[in-house]
């Protein structure tokens, strides 16, 4: 299907989702056009799927038991295999010839409920864990993702394609990975819902992993509604993933758990800890604060939590470990194509190929990883039971129980950050969205407001498993806070009219 210019303007003028009631098609070749039209500004789409316009003509071929994602078109993060022509690059170099033919277990699922497998996001690169002084939204193959609210700006990662794009409206939704915060950052920075959901909820089979302590795939959308039906789709068991045995038995009707009355009479632990970046986003969370109290919350103050730069230390060993010994397993499945086959000969690759994949940043990280012991070294299984316990038993939960509360809120993430090429990503203080990444427990972000128009988001957390409730008070604080953010596309927000006006010198 091809697109003329009325036709083409029409579609640019209509949110994503509009025409999926007319045909699975239509809304496809509408997403298309709007990625043509808007992705070369932001980079957030590494590749659209050339068969993508064959799968909803397929769809739309369906006359009875359509799935209840027909034809909605996702787009999936480029750790995630899906079949046909895409490699999945992790957004490496090294990978560039990693066409698998395999879909991933979860992709599978997104096809199943009539989903259209739309492309590949941009990620920061190895999902962000290659150097502790990266730009989060870069990466040698699909170059630097730009915040569609100003275009100097940050999208955060590593799922940031995947954000951008959904804040840019070429999709409504997308799929993004967390390991820590490479969800729910993206997600509140590009002012759009993200989940991470409980380890274990969604599988991981054919994701380039990181580590299998803490990795989950989540949706990232424009509204709650839309996370938990893509959820629905992609949530349960699956024999290739262990820590997915328990998924079946936990996973339940998420879009019934949509109330807008879910607030009334819970309470709500406010960690303010957590907050604290600034005057305007303080500002924020108390009028947001506020909204939950309106809506029948009560609110219980929680202001302290030791230990946290020790959770911190611990989590990376974990991560060092784990991504060594996860990776050389996925790396050994990949196809005879891919050349780059252990930890060891990406570091050597990247090295061979630093002016493409160095020129910004090293990889002092891989080779941290390269220098570990394996997954029997006592201080590795020490440092995983710690970095558990404190930040889920003896965190999470104990706050929850100590002051009788369902869920956690605070601030996601400051606004975004200017890209910088010469520092690496500069961000000023810590949310509490680390202690729900090491617990492996679900963590919501939804839009909270904005900063001199760049989005900051409001996190609800809770125990394993609680996904519904997160998602039922969500939604209920989105019907009723009423967020509405528009990206601007702006090349800077210094350059918006209110804010340029003040940077001029006084008139004489």
């Amino acid at each position: 299907m091809t697109l003329g210019p009325p036709l083409a303007a029409l579609v640019l003028s209509l949110p994503a989702g509009a025409l999926a009631q007319i045909s699975a098609e239509a809304e496809t070749a509408a997403a298309i056009t709007r990625i043509e039209k808007l992705n070369p500004q932001i980079h957030a789409v590494i590749a659209v799927d050339p068969d993508a316009l064959a799968q909803a003509r397929a769809l739309d071929r369906q006359r009875t038991a359509r799935g209840p994602l027909f034809g909605l078109p996702i787009l999936i993060k480029d750790n995630i295999e899906s079949k046909g022509s895409m490699p999945t690059t992790a957004g490496s170099l090294a990978l560039k010839d990693n066409v698998t033919g395999r879909d991933a277990t979860l992709v599978q699922r997104l096809r199943a409920a009539g989903a259209v497998i739309l492309g590949k996001t941009n990620l920061s690169e190895w999902a962000n864990i290659r150097s502790s002084a990266s730009i989060s939204g870069w990466s040698a193959v699909g170059g630097q993702t730009r915040n569609p609210f100003a275009l100097d700006r940050n999208p955060c990662g590593s799922s940031s394609g995947s954000g951008a794009a959904v804040a840019a409206g070429m999709v409504s939704a997308s799929i993004g990975t967390e390991t820590d915060g490479s969800i729910t950052c993206p997600a509140s920075i590009n002012g759009i819902v993200g989940l991470k959901p409980t380890v274990g909820l969604v599988s991981r089979t054919h994701i380039v992993p990181v580590s299998h302590s803490q990795d989950t795939a989540g949706p990232m959308t424009k509204d709650v509604r839309t996370a938990a039906q893509v959820l629905a789709a992609i949530a349960g068991s699956d024999a290739a993933d262990i820590a997915t045995s328990d998924a079946d038995a936990h996973k339940t009707d998420y879009l019934a758990a949509l109330d807008a009355g879910a607030l009334k009479g819970k309470r709500i632990g406010v960690l303010r800890f957590a907050a604290g970046w600034s005057a305007p986003v303080d500002a924020l969370f108390e009028h947001a604060l506020e909204v939950l109290k309106a809506q029948g919350a009560t609110l219980v103050e929680i202001k302290e939590f030791e230990d946290r730069q020790r959770i911190g230390k611990e989590e990376a060993k974990v991560l060092h470990t784990e991504l060594k010994a996860d990776l050389n397993a996925y790396l050994a499945t990949t196809p005879a194509a891919v050349r780059t086959r252990t930890l060891a000969q990406i570091i050597a690759f990247n090295k061979e190929n630093d002016a493409t994949e160095m020129a910004l940043f090293g990889q002092e990280t891989f080779e941290k990883a390269e220098a570990t012991k394996g997954l029997d070294d006592p201080d590795y299984r020490a440092a995983r039971a710690l970095s558990f316990q404190m930040a889920g038993p003896g965190g999470i939960d104990r706050m929850l129980a100590a002051n009788d509360v369902v869920a956690l809120v605070f601030p996601t993430m400051p606004p975004a950050w200017k890209i910088d090429a010469v520092n690496g990503d500069q961000i000023s203080g810590s949310g509490a969205g680390d202690l729900a990444a090491v617990a492996g427990y679900p963590h919501l972000t939804v839009p909270m407001g904005a900063v001199k128009r760049l989005p900051v988001g409001l996190s609800f957390v809770g125990p394993a498993w609680s996904e519904a409730r997160l998602l039922g008070l969500g939604y209920a604080y989105e019907v009723a806070a009423k967020v509405r953010l528009v990206p601007g596309m702006i090349p800077s927000i210094e350059e918006a009219p209110e804010i340029l006006k003040h940077l001029q010198p006084a008139e004489k």
